[in-house]
């Protein structure tokens, strides 16, 4: 697989940037933006007719290059860098993909060489704030209020199918829903069939070039309360009951208008009004994710060139910076950090978008969060580095801080972008390592291998079975071998008791013995007595003997 652009990619963006370079000054954008159109018109005609700009992604059998949607996505960065009032990204990104995978043979043929040379230009009506939920890139609720961190079938999810999304118009069970192309019974565009074909009513606000667009793509809600479906309508600039008025808006680069359609007629895009066209504009979303990150990406990489020409020019103009040269350095290294890092992104989503549907989706949100968030961080540092001059509202600086304010509001936010596309990618999932084998098709694997796994589990749960047997077997011999030693220290504690209460007995005899030793020692001293008691008596009698002889004497 080679990553590496072509020499004719290479071409497309030096081609570009040479013929930009003229006019990407802050007075040339601010003319053609405030411009009626909304943007250059000479400059427009130069880039559809001499480069084919529109006609990149178109296939040559309709009037285009057939370059595919790297090729695209190359040129938006271009455009991008510059800041360019154009109406490059409704017409080329939206409406000719849409007209292409949806519309008859005679609608492709009628509109689509026209869009590839620049002659028509074209946007699609969709209600604000829900461009980027219709092209499935975030989700339909909030992710921070959603319950269980799930999601609602649909575009919610990843889906192209199921009535559970809001904005299909439908929940289930058939109860109507308000969604982004007027759900329902009221808000939004309603579409009914009326004698001379299909009839519109309705408004939608914050459409991209809708003021000024030859061709209106236009999503509306038929089929009231039973068949409710979302369709697409094509309706030419001039028609009867169109009103289309201009809105100021935060980046005045990109031309937004409201869009009144007062009972116009309308054309069906397609054949057959039974189908939903949501699976369609999920199909597109992954392109239009990878073009509008290209985008971001060339005007973060402008803003961040025109911002180091600012510091190092000002160092050798004698200008004070606006911080200590080691703050500055880790400023524009971290912004050239971001900016690479979401070229790399975009350019893998542009690469996948038309090669690796599965994976496309996901990378397509993933790139676009990425650009996005580099482009803020890159303009913001372009203010604050350029010092009082960055604050001036007609400054270049100041027109790429609203370009990342503007877009943000209208393709993100970016937590939500991550969000959905972790979804996606079933990071979320509680069956992650299913869901990864289906992505990289190991899901499908054959009988024998089924067999194979079923073989390797088998021996895996007798293996398993074994060493619990064996970890059985061990703790029977742990218990019985502390039974053994419990009826060890049993039997010591016996022998000990028992020598206690043999030398106990011992002692008694011993004590035993000493008290007859002693009686037998006081029956000694007791006849002891008594024989000098006679002794005393004898001695007294021989004295009154010896007494009573004297008194004979006399």
């Amino acid at each position: 697989m080679d990553t590496g652009f072509t020499e004719e990619q290479n071409a497309i963006r030096r081609t570009l940037r040479q013929v930009l370079a003229p006019h990407s000054g802050p007075d040339e954008v601010a003319a053609a933006a405030r411009s009626p159109q909304g943007y250059d018109t000479v400059l427009w005609a130069t880039l559809a007719r001499e480069h084919g700009l529109p006609g990149l992604a178109v296939p040559e059998a309709y009037g285009g290059a057939g370059r595919g949607t790297l090729a695209l996505a190359l040129a938006c960065e271009e455009t991008g860098r510059a800041l360019l009032p154009s109406p490059l990204v409704p017409t080329a990104c939206l409406v000719a993909p849409l007209v292409l995978a949806l519309g008859t043979e005679a609608q492709r043929i009628g509109v689509l060489p026209r869009l590839a040379c620049g002659e028509l230009t074209g946007a699609l009506v969709v209600p604000p704030d829900t461009l980027p939920v219709a092209l499935g890139l975030t989700s339909a609720t909030d992710p921070e209020k959603r319950a269980g961190g799930g999601s609602p079938d649909g575009y919610g999810s990843g889906s192209a199918s199921g009535d559970g999304w809001a904005g299909s118009g439908r929940a289930v069970g058939g109860r109507p829903l308000d969604g982004w192309s007027g759900g329902g019974r009221a808000g939004g565009v309603q579409a009914h069939r009326a004698a001379d074909g299909w009839r519109l009513y309705g408004e939608a606000a914050q459409v991209l070039g809708g003021h000024s667009a030859g061709l209106l793509l236009v999503a509306a809600h038929a089929g009231g309360f039973t068949r409710s479906r979302t369709l697409f309508f094509l309706v030419t600039e001039g028609a009867a009951g169109l009103v289309r008025v201009r809105h100021s808006a935060l980046d005045e680069t990109r031309a937004v208008a409201r869009v009144e359609l007062r009972d116009v007629r309308a054309e069906l895009l397609g054949g057959q009004d039974e189908h939903d066209v949501r699976a369609a504009l999920a199909a597109i979303g992954p392109r239009v994710a990878a073009v509008l990150a290209m985008e971001a990406v060339g005007a973060a990489d402008g803003a961040l060139t025109r911002t180091v020409e600012q510091v190092t020019s000002g160092a050798g103009a004698g200008r004070r910076p606006c911080g200590s040269p080691r703050a500055v350095r880790a400023r524009l290294a971290e912004a050239y950090f971001r900016v690479h890092g979401a070229r790399a992104a975009a350019s893998y989503a542009a690469w996948t978008a038309g090669a690796d549907e599965a994976g496309a989706r996901s990378a397509g949100g993933i790139a676009l969060a990425a650009g996005l968030e580099a482009l803020r961080f890159a303009a913001g540092e372009a203010v604050r580095l350029h010092g009082e001059a960055g604050s001036t509202r007609e400054q270049t600086a100041h027109l790429c801080f609203r370009r990342a304010a503007g877009d943000d509001l209208l393709f993100g936010p970016v937590h939500r972008l991550r969000h959905q596309a972790a979804e996606q990618a079933a990071l979320y999932a509680a069956g992650a390592e299913e869901a990864l084998d289906a992505q990289e098709g190991n899901a499908a694997r054959t009988g024998a291998g089924k067999r194979e796994a079923v073989r390797t589990d088998a021996g895996k749960k007798e293996a398993a079975r074994t060493d619990a047997e064996k970890a059985e077997t061990a703790r029977t011999d742990a218990e019985n071998g502390n039974a053994a030693r419990t009826g060890t220290e049993k039997g010591d504690v016996a022998r000990t008791d028992a020598g206690k209460k043999e030398a106990a007995r011992t002692d008694a005899e011993k004590g035993e013995a000493a008290r007859t030793d002693a009686g037998k020692k006081e029956a000694a001293r007791t006849d002891a007595e008594e024989g000098e008691a006679g002794r005393t008596d004898a001695e007294k009698g021989d004295a009154a003997r010896t007494a009573a002889g004297k008194e004979a004497g006399v």
